[in-house]
């Protein structure tokens, strides 16, 4: 179904990863991916809408199965790189290799084009900026990648407002931030979605929309697993409130998602957003000029 810009968007993606393979023998937990992605696909099929799955490769090559599922339910499957390892600890080429092998497994399970790619913990940032010239030579027309803001891990403040707007070439389609002084967070992503105030992210999301601007979110299947075993997650510096936070309130991720689609959203493919929308004549008002270059 052709997307109307004057929509009210939501645009819910998954961060499709295995945590478990992100930590020391790791393969000693319970796998679980497989399970909590059939949730999703299942949230999304009873409301009869498709979304993107920004996929490692190494998911592709060890759930075949769950991938033929996502793509016969008509979602798209866009890039979260080959093995989940930060830009900040890439190079050009390293990047353009994990990115070949993330091509090559998907291929294998029938993933016939990917334009979307999304750097792992929202690791494009100002000092990893030459990735979209690597992600342009490979085909991509998007990326979703960008915290426009400080964060403890990585953030992009100098991006500018957290809209979509073209960086070298790429458009870029950043998380929602809540703007709320001292709390600048993407308010309805990961952790983020579970922590907050429900009142208070029902006020952000209406002021977002109010604005012609979509709500971008992300999550991962870790956030719905309320049976996964106590571990420290990677990535989070090994602080022991990061990791209290990651497993607070899983719960209660899908059904929020549930009540921000009873506010009259509606979830697309990232991809069909950056083609009706972003490309569309004319774009939108709310669009970003594009990002001054680097040099």
């Amino acid at each position: 179904m052709p997307t109307d810009p004057s929509e009210r968007l939501f645009l819910f993606s998954v961060d499709l990863e295995d945590i478990r393979m992100m930590v020391p023998h790791g393969e000693r937990y319970a796998d679980r991916v497989a399970e909590n992605t059939h949730r999703f696909l299942d949230f999304l099929a009873r409301n009869a809408m498709q979304c993107t799955f920004f996929t490692t490769g190494d998911v592709a090559r060890r759930y075949p199965e769950l991938m033929h599922r996502i793509l016969a339910e008509g979602h798209e499957v866009g890039s979260h790189t080959s093995d989940h390892v930060p830009l900040d600890r890439q190079t050009p080429q390293s990047l353009r290799d994990d990115l070949l092998r993330c091509m090559d497994d998907f291929a294998a399970v029938g993933v016939e084009q990917c334009v979307g790619f999304r750097a792992p913990v929202a690791s494009l940032v100002a000092r990893t900026r030459w990735a979209y010239e690597v992600i342009g030579e490979l085909g991509y027309r998007y990326s979703a990648s960008v915290l426009a803001a400080a964060n403890p891990l990585y953030g992009w403040p100098e991006y500018g407002p957290d809209l979509p707007r073209q960086v070298d070439g790429m458009w870029e389609i950043p998380c929602s931030l809540s703007h709320l002084p001292g709390l600048n967070v993407p308010f309805f992503g990961g952790v983020y979605m579970r922590v907050l105030p429900y009142a208070l992210m029902r006020w952000l999301a209406r002021k977002r929309l109010a604005t012609g601007a979509p709500v971008v979110s992300y999550i991962h299947p870790y956030d719905i697993d309320d049976g996964q075993e106590r571990f420290m997650h990677p990535e989070i510096e090994d602080s022991p409130l990061y990791n209290w936070l990651l497993h607070f309130n899983r719960g209660s991720a899908i059904p929020r998602s549930q009540k921000l689609l009873a506010m009259g959203t509606r979830i697309i493919p990232y991809r069909d957003f950056v083609a009706d929308v972003l490309e569309g004549d004319p774009p939108p008002a709310w669009v970003s000029e594009p990002l001054a270059s680097a040099g």
